[in-house]
């Protein structure tokens, strides 16, 4: 680690060695004690190391860097069922999480349909065998959704060496052991009333744990020692809903203007580690080593769902405000990011055919973003210019990413497009599958770990 990342990770707090106690047993049966020597403190930001016998990882579900960016050449351009399949693998269940990959394990988490039973699977990389799929809980009453497009299972995962943590909103987390498959600990007394189902994913930054609680009832950010589970700091948002029924003195709509899916992202501003989380109808920058509210912005939107990306060299973070029409905004981060910074700091916006719940990409000097509509959409990432716009489909949820020098898209009828990075639109190729898909996809080592409907497949170049 460089001196920099060093001295940024000291400011935030991750310094000595920790020790933590935490229930053992395959989820759930007697006590583990455990040491661990930190020897090396990675943000979410940084790039993770390696796992065992491959050379690439997909820690979260948008990638080792949280961009969206692919490691390694030669992925496929091309790919069908009969065509590009190492291995196809079927998954239980209903569920849009998407899979997380560390050396030769691929984790993701499903649930039944009803919500009523909750699972942790793991695949090797390799072959496709099952490793595990193990019941982590049972839900005796689960909320209804209220929702078509969600599931009970829709928070992806988030991985690191020895470690994988599985987020199920409020009806649980849990920390596994990678190796002996062991539960670490696990956390099941979050509060909060979903709705219309969790969707926000958890994020590894330094020694914590941070989730997301963005319900109807209350909305929060909890920060969490990874090692044992205990609560480290907690943050409640201070946004102004103005939603307040005159008559009845409650929220409108039992609060559903109050409810997000956004997972946060970590960034560097000015060397100080920061936490951008966005919510319903307001987005913040949170100090990442105390929780401490440092800025925010308003908006009109509710139930953002659209990742942040950052844009380091320009000092410009790209913030979806979510339903119902939602709008791209290029926020100017810096040391005079304080307060409420809506009419100061806002560089530009774009309201045209934005995505609601796909996550852009960034390469370069150009922003790749692809509407729920199916229209993708390359803009200038300095001054929000759309440099071209082409319709693919009309239903689209997977995150963008880029693998190879390219921009792979994918829709939820199983349709997935290969498109060049250039301020040209130019299609390099194209693939199907069988079924649908919503989870957004993983890519190492020129392969691509898709997730449909009911299955998961690895797909390779050759």
């Amino acid at each position: 680690m460089d001196t920099n990342r060093h001295e940024l990770l000291k400011r935030a707090g991750f310094t000595g060695e920790m020790k933590g106690v935490g229930k053992g047993g395959r989820f759930g049966g007697g006590l583990m004690v455990m040491i661990m020597k930190k020897t090396l403190f990675v943000l979410v930001l940084m790039a993770m190391g390696t796992g065992f016998g491959f050379g690439g990882n997909w820690p979260g579900y948008r990638g080792v860097g949280d961009d969206g960016h692919a490691e390694g050449e030669g992925y496929p351009t091309a790919w069908s069922e009969e065509e590009g399949v190492v291995w196809k693998v079927p998954i239980h269940g209903r569920a849009w999480s998407s899979p997380v990959v560390w050396g030769d394990q691929v984790w993701m988490t499903t649930a039944t349909e009803d919500g009523t039973e909750m699972f942790a699977i793991c695949v090797d990389r390799e072959s496709g065998e099952v490793l595990l799929d193990e019941k982590l809980w049972d839900v005796v009453e689960p909320e209804p959704l209220s929702n078509p497009v969600n599931t009970y299972g829709s928070p992806s995962p988030v991985i690191e060496a020895g470690r994988v943590y599985l987020h199920f909103g409020s009806y649980g987390t849990v920390c596994v052991d990678t190796e002996t498959m062991e539960e670490v600990w696990r956390r099941q007394d979050f509060e909060c009333r979903h709705y219309r189902g969790p969707g926000s994913s958890p994020v590894i930054a330094g020694d914590l744990l941070v989730l997301t609680f963005d319900g109807i009832d209350v909305q929060y950010v909890v920060a969490l020692d990874k090692a044992t589970g205990e609560t480290v700091w907690r943050t409640d948002r201070s946004t102004d809903f103005n939603d307040i029924d005159v008559e009845t003195g409650l929220p409108q709509r039992e609060g559903d203007w109050r409810k997000g899916y956004n997972t946060p992202l970590v960034v560097d501003v000015g060397g100080e580690a920061q936490l951008v989380s966005g919510g319903a109808k307001a987005a913040f920058g949170y100090d990442l080593a105390t929780g401490e509210e440092i800025w925010t912005v308003t908006y009109d939107q509710h139930s953002s769902a659209s990742r942040p990306v950052w844009n380091a060299e320009e000092g410009l973070l790209y913030l979806n405000t979510g339903y119902p029409q939602a709008e791209l905004w290029a926020i100017r981060l810096d040391d005079t990011t304080k307060g409420d910074v809506t009419d100061s700091h806002v560089e530009w916006k774009v309201v045209k055919r934005m995505p609601r719940r796909s996550a852009p990409v960034l390469v370069g000097d150009r922003l790749y973003l692809l509407s729920d509509e199916g229209v993708v959409s390359c803009l200038d990432a300095g001054s929000g210019e759309v440099k071209w716009e082409e319709r693919f489909s009309d239903k689209c949820t997977a995150a963008v990413i880029v693998a190879g020098g390219n921009i792979y898209v994918f829709d939820e009828l199983g349709k997935g497009w290969v498109i060049a990075t250039e301020d040209e639109f130019e299609v390099v190729g194209e693939g199907e599958l069988e079924e649908g898909m919503l989870a957004s996809p993983a890519a190492v080592d020129g392969d691509l770990i898709l997730r449909t409907v009911g299955h998961i497949y690895r797909i390779g170049a050759e």
